[in-house]
């Protein structure tokens, strides 16, 4: 685990002026990592930071050779056109290139005149998946997600027996993640309501996002090495925004005895920007179960995931449609109600001896609140399709329609810290393709 240092005091401000706005996602106590490029240009994609409206060419800044030692050879490591080598460095590497951009983007820092060269304006960019993801998870760690959906198929029992023992997951598909912008054609597959008597094939009708945490690894692990809970967050490199669309009618039909197939497969999207673990140290909460529930088995339990393990993270969601761009805000919620944290996520992915590798990303499953307003997808929000909700341009919605476009962002807020956020990520739906 991290500790409190100079980069979170919340005093700092920038010379670049943009990130002293109140507003911004991006002020100094980010500076989070992505992949990007001129838009529209044949440039190599390479590492980048947020700082305001900006971003800094971490490709540019190593040649200047301003950093030393381990900053340097972080820098060197950031400049090619995925960050899975920075990310496999390990936290102190993060944690040095981290302070050292923090020192140089500072008010008065002496190294202003030659990284201002640095600098591209976000507006001019396009941006690239951060890493090669080489595999992907999805979690289910929302009790009040998995209750709610739970309970619209098994009023008497909706949660399964093994649901507050184990974090429950799945092997998603890593080559369909795309990042923030992805067009996609509604999916098509088998479908069978409950009174056909044989399944048709044909457009998915129930299209729906999942708001999601992506949990990004940094270091892995050795196959055959369980990693230790106390020593999880070692493993997590940073956190970003993941939709992991899914089309509820394919699945219901498919889902068992395997689970989630065609369903999931298709198209999942994540913001460009990574904020790392060490900036959200100012916005970690406490972590427990109910004390009627049962307590985590030992191997998932430490005083530190107990005292921080949970991340205080809002998550906001809207749509816009094909007809009106106006947003309509659909749900926020909070990832510090998940009922597993990403530290036991790591851990009980990699207890039988799983290797984790760098870039691998693991999604925290829909987070979804107890209160109204608080629902992450749709099939919970209308109460699949029951009850259609109503957007601001008098349009409704059981499920999404092509055309539509979903945006999520999100941000950390805390008093005696500097708001940081995400950015955004939104995707939109193309008609299918038959």
């Amino acid at each position: 685990m991290y500790h409190l240092n100079e980069t979170h005091d919340p005093s700092l401000t920038s010379w670049v002026s943009s990130a002293n706005s109140d507003d911004t996602d991006f002020p100094i106590q980010n500076l989070p990592f992505a992949e990007f490029r001129r838009q529209g240009s044949s440039e190599a994609f390479r590492g980048g930071v947020a700082i305001g409206d900006q971003v800094i060419d971490l490709a540019a800044v190593a040649k200047l050779k301003l950093f030393s030692d381990l900053a340097q050879e972080a820098l060197q490591a950031c400049s090619h056109s995925t960050l899975n080598n920075f990310m496999a460095m390990d936290k102190a590497a993060w944690s040095a290139l981290r302070l050292a951009l923090s020192t140089a983007l500072q008010e008065g820092a002496t190294e202003q005149a030659q990284l201002e060269n640095c600098l591209i304006a976000q507006d001019d960019v396009e941006y690239s998946l951060p890493c090669e993801i080489k595999d992907y998870t999805d979690f289910y760690s929302s009790i009040h997600h998995a209750t709610k959906v739970g309970s619209l198929f098994r009023p008497d029992n909706p949660l399964l027996p093994n649901y507050k023992w184990v974090p429950i997951g799945y092997h998603g598909r890593a080559s369909s993640i795309a990042v923030s912008g992805q067009t996609f054609p509604r999916p098509c597959g088998q479908l069978k309501a409950a009174d056909d008597e044989a399944p048709s094939f044909g457009p998915c009708k129930r299209l729906d996002y999942e708001v999601e945490v992506g949990i990004f690894i940094g270091n892995g692990n050795t196959l055959g090495e369980p990693i230790n809970i106390e020593d999880a967050e070692d493993y997590i490199f940073g956190l970003c925004i993941l939709n992991d669309w899914s089309a509820r009618d394919i699945q219901a039909w498919e889902y068992q005895p395997l689970g989630p197939f065609l369903s999931k497969s298709f198209a999942s999207t994540i913001s460009p920007w990574i904020v790392t673990t060490e900036a959200l140290l100012p916005f970690r909460s406490s972590f427990s179960h109910p004390e009627d529930d049962p307590q985590p088995l030992p191997y998932l339990t430490s005083e530190t995931n107990s005292q921080s393990g949970a991340f205080d993270m809002t998550l906001d969601c809207f749509i816009t449609t094909s007809t009106n761009q106006e947003e309509s805000r659909l749900s926020r919620s909070n990832f510090k109600h998940a009922y597993w944290t990403a530290g036991q996520m790591v851990t009980h992915h990699a207890i039988n001896g799983c290797n984790l590798q760098a870039g691998d990303l693991l999604g925290s499953g829909t987070q979804s609140g107890a209160n109204e307003g608080e629902a992450g997808c749709l099939l919970e929000l209308t109460t699949a399709g029951k009850n259609p909700v109503t957007l601001n341009n008098g349009e409704t919605r059981t499920f999404l329609e092509d055309g539509d476009t979903i945006i999520m962002r999100a941000h950390c807020e805390r008093e005696g810290a500097r708001r940081i956020g995400f950015g955004e990520v939104r995707s939109s739906i193309l008609p299918p393709k038959l």
